[in-house]
C-alpha cells in the first residue's frame, strides 16, 4: 500500500480541511487549497490508462516527470565536473564566457586532464619562441580563376541559419563580425536583413533550398543570386552539400513558423511548409557540380565560390577532385564540416551515426588534394567544435587554413548550452524566434563579446604558435603533434606526397576509393 501513501495522504488533508473549515478554523481553508487539487489530480491518475506510473502510483509518480525536465540543469550545475566534454565541457565554456567578457583567462593548480590517457594529445614547444603578430593571422582566399580574393581572418563565424537563430542573435554577430573585421556565414537560411544592418563581411550559403535566388517552384534563380551576389558586404560564395549534424538530410520549416520576416527572406511563402530537399537540383553529378561553381563565379564578378560538406563516402569526394582536374575549374575553398556539428535539431540517428567526424574528414580531403596534386589551387576550412586556439592549431596541424566556429560564438552571445534550440524556447533569446525572448538579447553588448571572444581566441592561438616557434600558421605540420597511438589512428596516420594518387605507388586505402571515383557520376 505504499504506491498509495501520497494519496492516502492528500485524502485525509482535505478531510481535515473541510472538518477545520466547518468549525470556523482558517486554516482549514488552507489545508484545502493545498490537498484538494493533489487529491484531484490523485483520482486522475487512478482512473486514467495512459501512464502505468500514474495509476500505479498517484501524485507521487509526476515528481519523476518533475525531475526529468530540470535533469540537464542539474547535471550542468551541480553534477557536471569542469572536463566532463560533451557537447561541451564546463571548461570550454568558461573560456568562451571569460575571453567574451575580457575577464581572467587562466586556471590555477594545473590541469585537470589526465596527459597518461589515450585521448590526450600535446605539441611542442621551442627552446626559441616566436612573437606572432595578430594582425598576421589572415588568409587570401580565391585561386586563378577568382578575380575579387578574400582577405579573411583564420576564425570566422559557421553557419547559423535566420529562422534557426533570432534576429537579435544575428545583427549582434554581424555586428560583431563588423567590429573585429572577420566573416559571418549566413546559413542556408539567406540573407536576412539582420544581416546586413551592420555591414559585417558575408559569407553567403547557398543551400539545397536555394534561399534568396530561388524561382517559385524552388529551383535555382540565376537572376535573383547575382542581385545578392554583387552585394559588396558579400565576400564569399558557399555552395552546401551537407552538414555535419545531419549529412544527407533534408529538412522542413513548417508553415506556422514561417512569418513575414523569414518568407521575405528566403524568397517564399509567409505561412506556408519550406522544404529543403536533401539533394541540389542545380547539378546531379561531379562534372555538373564544378560546373555550378563555375557559374556562380561569373555571376558574382569573380567572387571566392567553394562548398561545403561533411564528408561522406570518400569516392564521391575524390569524384569531384577527379572533375576539378578534368575541367580544369576549381573551387577556390573547401570548408570540411565535421561530424560533430550542429547548432540545431536533427534526427538522433544523423546526430549520433552519420558522417565523417573532422579530424578523419579534414585529414582524408586535405591528403586527397595532395595526393591529387592540386592542394596548392585551394584553401581549406574546418567546422567542428573550435572554441579555442589549440582546437584552431589542431585542426591547422591536420591541414586547414581557416577554422570556423559556430557554437563557440552562440556562448559569446551568453548560450549556456541548455539544449532547447529545437523548441523555441531558449531561454537566452538566440535560438528562438519568440519575441519576448529575444528582447532580452542586448545587441551593443552581445556584439562587443563576440568581438572579445574572436580576439582573444586569436592571442591565445598567436601566444601557442609563437611558444611552438612558429611565425605563421603556414608552418604548422601534423608531425608536431604528439599523441597515443589510440588519439590519431588508421588513415589518420597515412600521408601521401604531392601526385601520389596519380600513380601506382599509392596506399591502398586511398587507391581503393580513387579507382572507382568516376566525375561523370556520384554512384
Amino acid at each position: 500500500m505504499g504506491r498509495y501513501f501520497a494519496l492516502v495522504g492528500v485524502s485525509i488533508g482535505a478531510m481535515a480541511g473541510l472538518v477545520l473549515l466547518l468549525w470556523g478554523w482558517s486554516v482549514g481553508y488552507w489545508l484545502l487549497i493545498v490537498s484538494a487539487p493533489l487529491l484531484v489530480l490523485g483520482i486522475f491518475d487512478l482512473i486514467q490508462a495512459r501512464h502505468t506510473l500514474w495509476r500505479n502510483y498517484p501524485i507521487i509518480s509526476h515528481m519523476r516527470w518533475v525531475f526529468e525536465g530540470i535533469r540537464p540543469e542539474i547535471r550542468q550545475y551541480l553534477i557536471e565536473s569542469d572536463a566532463d566534454s560533451f557537447p561541451f565541457s564546463r571548461e570550454q565554456r568558461s573560456l568562451v564566457y571569460q575571453r567574451a567578457k575580457n575577464e581572467l583567462q587562466t586556471i590555477p593548480f594545473g590541469t585537470q586532464h589526465d596527459v597518461y590517457s589515450n585521448e590526450y594529445a600535446f605539441f611542442s614547444h621551442s627552446l626559441k619562441p616566436e612573437h606572432v603578430d595578430l594582425k598576421s593571422l589572415r588568409v587570401k582566399i580565391g585561386g586563378d580563376q577568382c578575380l575579387q580574393p578574400y582577405d579573411s581572418s583564420i576564425l570566422n563565424i559557421s553557419a547559423m541559419s535566420f529562422g534557426s537563430l533570432s534576429g537579435n542573435a544575428i545583427s549582434a554577430l554581424n555586428l560583431g563580425a563588423k567590429l573585429g573585421s572577420f566573416a559571418h556565414d549566413t546559413g542556408e537560411g539567406g540573407l536576412s536583413p539582420y544581416h546586413r544592418k551592420h555591414g559585417g563581411d558575408i559569407i553567403w550559403e547557398i543551400g539545397s533550398g536555394y534561399f534568396g535566388c530561388r524561382t517559385e517552384t524552388g529551383q535555382f534563380d540565376p537572376v535573383k543570386f547575382q542581385k545578392v551576389a554583387l552585394d559588396p558586404q558579400v565576400k564569399m560564395i558557399e555552395i552546401k552539400l551537407s552538414q555535419g549534424a545531419k549529412p544527407g538530410h533534408g529538412g522542413m520549416l513548417p508553415g506556422p513558423k514561417v512569418n513575414a520576416e523569414i518568407a521575405e527572406t528566403r524568397g517564399i511563402p509567409e505561412g506556408v511548409d519550406c522544404i529543403s530537399p536533401a539533394a541540389h537540383s542545380a547539378f546531379t553529378s561531379p562534372m555538373e557540380l564544378v560546373g555550378f561553381i563555375s557559374r556562380l563565379r561569373e555571376l558574382s564578378q569573380g567572387k571566392p565560390v567553394g562548398f561545403k560538406l561533411c564528408v561522406g563516402h570518400k569516392h564521391e569526394f575524390m569524384a569531384v577532385v577527379k572533375a576539378m582536374i578534368k575541367s580544369n575549374v576549381y573551387p577556390d575553398f573547401i570548408v570540411v564540416d565535421g561530424k560533430e556539428g550542429g547548432t540545431g535539431a536533427a534526427p538522433v540517428e544523423f546526430v549520433n551515426s552519420v558522417g565523417l567526424p573532422l579530424r578523419d574528414g579534414l585529414h582524408f580531403v586535405n591528403m586527397t588534394l595532395i595526393g591529387a596534386g592540386i592542394r596548392d589551387k585551394i584553401r581549406l576550412g574546418a567546422s567542428g567544435k573550435i572554441v579555442s586556439g589549440a582546437d584552431m592549431t589542431q585542426a591547422m596541424a591536420l591541414g586547414a587554413d581557416w577554422c570556423n566556429s559556430a557554437r563557440g560564438f552562440m556562448f559569446a552571445l551568453g548560450c549556456i548550452q541548455a539544449r532547447a534550440c529545437h523548441t523555441n524556447k531558449c531561454p537566452t533569446g538566440i535560438a528562438t524566434q519568440d519575441r519576448m525572448r529575444q528582447a532580452g538579447l542586448d545587441i551593443p553588448d552581445k556584439s562587443s563579446r563576440v568581438a572579445n571572444f574572436h580576439h582573444n581566441t586569436l592571442y591565445g592561438f598567436a601566444e601557442m604558435l609563437g611558444a611552438m616557434g612558429l611565425k605563421s600558421t603556414m608552418e604548422i605540420t601534423f608531425e608536431m603533434i604528439n599523441f597515443r597511438e589510440t588519439h590519431f589512428s588508421g588513415n589518420l596516420l597515412s600521408r601521401l606526397n604531392p601526385g601520389q594518387l596519380l600513380t601506382s605507388n599509392c596506399p591502398d586505402e586511398y587507391a581503393r576509393h580513387w579507382r572507382i571515383a568516376n566525375p561523370d557520376h556520384f554512384r
